[in-house]
Order: C-alpha cells, then structure tokens, then sequence
C-alpha cells in the first residue's frame, strides 16, 4: 500500500514554484474549507507520484500561530482513497441496514393490525349494509302483505258493492250514475294500489320472470302517458341475484324519471353481453330534463347511493350519464350467474 504524503507551503512559496497553478489551491484559497483534485502527473513536480498511478490531492488552508496563511496539501493515490470509502461505508452499512430492518419490525405490526382494523371495518360495513337490506325486504313484505289482506281486499269488496248496489237502483238515474262514478274511483285508487305493492315488493322474479315484473314496473309510468317500451332478453339462466339487482335498478330509475325526469318516452331494455350471456346488461333511457351527473350525489338521495353499494358488492358497473335538457341513460352490468 502507497501511504499518502502532505506537506506545508506558504502561499507565496506555492504560487511562485507552481506555474500554472492548479485550481484547487486557489479555490481553497478563495474559499477556505478543502478543495480536492486528481493530480496531474504529467506535469514535473508530479513525477514522483507516478508510481502511486491516479493521485487525488487535496488542500487546506491552515494559519501559523503569527497569522501566517499556510497550505496544507496531501497527496494519496486514488486506489487508497476508493478503499478507505469503501471502509467507512462498510462500517455506517450495518446501522443503516439495520436501521432499516428495526423500522420495518417496528412498523410491520402496525401495519397489519390496521390493515386487519380496515378489513374487519369493511366487512362489518357489508354486513351492516346486507342486514339493512334484508330487513328493507321484511319490512316491505310486511307492509305488502298487510296492505293486500287488508286495505286492498276491503276495497275489492267497496267496488262490488257499490257496482251491486248501482245495477240495484236501476229505476234512479241520478243514484246508480252517482255510484257507478264511486265503484270507479275504487276501482281506480285500487289498481293504483296493486302498482304500488308491485312497487313495494314484487312477486317472486323468477316465478313470474323479470319481463313480468318489469312490465308491473312500468305501469305507473303508462298511466302518466308515457310512451314506454320495454325488451328483455336472456334472462333464462340469470341468477336469482343478477335478476333481483336488475330489477331493483330498474325500479330506482324508473321512480327518479317518473318523479324527477319529466320524460315523454321511456326505454327498458334487458340484454345479455359476452359469449354465453357471461354479464346481464340493464339500460333505461329516458328523455326529458335531465340533471348534472358531475355532481355529487346528494345525501338526501338514499337509494341510489344504496343502490351503488349493491352494485359495488355484487362486483357490476352502474353508469349514470345524464345533463340538463338531454335526458338520462342509465346501464347495470353485473355478472349473469
């Protein structure tokens, strides 16, 4: 190993015998601190130094105790340098790495805990979710049913009696007009009554098909004047989840036309996509006002935010594309089975 050498000049001594001085004395000189370059050993007071092969010298500027500046230079070869580097490093590397490793035995626990925090949250957030919905769907059977057994068979009767008692008082114009007219209203407010339990809770989908349901959907919307058409399609192997999801859908959509939208056409159409049906595509266009669909929806429009969470959890896409004066275009695709 070549040991380094050093020595003291003045700086009148250096600036004198070196010419052309090299820059690091004088940037040390201007700067003070150290100052370092590889040497030049082509020039003559480097000559001996070649055998060392690269030298880096470096300088500093040093004061006697008279104030005399003085330069400190050093010479090393380079192949000493790289090594000493490489020591040093050698002994920061086991802190840094170590380091490391003691922040990530620290931080992985944590980590996980929250990450097990986070997915415990989401489940119970999806089970929370579910059991709203399922007891959304008691409720709704319950109320179904309280209303067909009770206010909707005592109308049935209200009608056939007002219908009996009109064709009784055939000889009084005036009476059986005026009761006829009633056993219509009933009759009216009745069938009003059956779309609203189809609206409530439908039939079994499966039993009766989707197509079925559907067309019990739409038929608010036909009796507002609405020129609806409805298609559907490739429903036979659906599962009852998809079929359930489409019609849900359909029944938030069509409830925000018929409410919000002001349409004068109305398009449901059901369709499979993919080889084999794979995804049960709904679309529902509508004309009418429209809305901003870049804005959030609000808070106090509870079931289509639900209904992004059901389509969200049963792994489909639900795409709302709708502006002012142009009329909404709905489409759910979820997996068909």
């Amino acid at each position: 190993m070549a040991w380094p050498r050093s020595g003291l000049s003045s700086w009148s001594d250096h600036e004198t015998s070196r010419t052309p001085g090299p820059r690091c004395p004088a940037r040390a000189r201007r700067r003070g601190g150290i100052d370092a370059e590889a040497s030049d050993l082509s020039q003559a007071e480097n000559s001996f130094d070649q055998p060392l092969g690269e030298v880096v010298e470096v300088y500093t500027q040093v004061w006697t105790p008279e104030g005399e500046p003085l330069l400190f230079e050093v010479y090393s070869s380079a192949a000493n340098v790289s090594q000493r580097a490489d020591e040093v490093l050698g002994e920061f590397r086991p802190i840094s790495v170590g380091g490391v490793l003691l922040f990530l035995v620290l931080t992985v626990p944590i980590v996980l805990v929250l990450a097990r925090r986070l997915d415990a949250a989401a489940a119970e957030r999806e089970s929370l979710l579910l059991a709203a919905v399922d007891a959304s769907d008691v409720e709704r059977r319950r109320i179904a049913r309280d209303l067909h057994d009770g206010v909707v068979q005592d109308l049935a009767g209200t009608a056939m009696a007002l219908s009996a008692s009109s064709r009784a008082a055939a000889d009084r114009p005036d009476l059986r007009d005026r009761l006829e007219s009633l056993a219509g209203s009933v009759r009216t407010s009745l069938r009003a009554l059956r779309s609203l339990l189809v609206d409530i809770y439908p039939a079994d989908l499966h039993t009766g098909g989707l197509a079925a349901a559907l067309d019990d959907l739409v038929a608010p919307a036909v009796a507002e004047g609405i020129d609806v058409r409805l298609e559907v399609t490739d429903t036979e192997h659906a599962s009852k989840e998809a079929v359930r999801l489409m019609w849900r859908t359909a029944q938030e959509a069509l409830r925000n036309a018929v409410r919000h939208g002001d349409p004068r056409t109305l398009t449901v159409r059901v369709h499979g996509r993919g080889g084999d049906s794979a995804s049960l595509v709904l679309e529902v266009v509508l004309d009418g006002v429209g809305f901003d669909a870049t804005h959030p929806v609000e808070a106090s429009h509870f079931g289509l935010r639900s209904l992004r969470d059901l389509v969200d959890m049963a792994g489909g896409t639900l795409d709302v594309r709708s502006a002012p004066g142009r009329g909404t275009h709905v489409v759910l695709e979820v997996a068909s089975r």
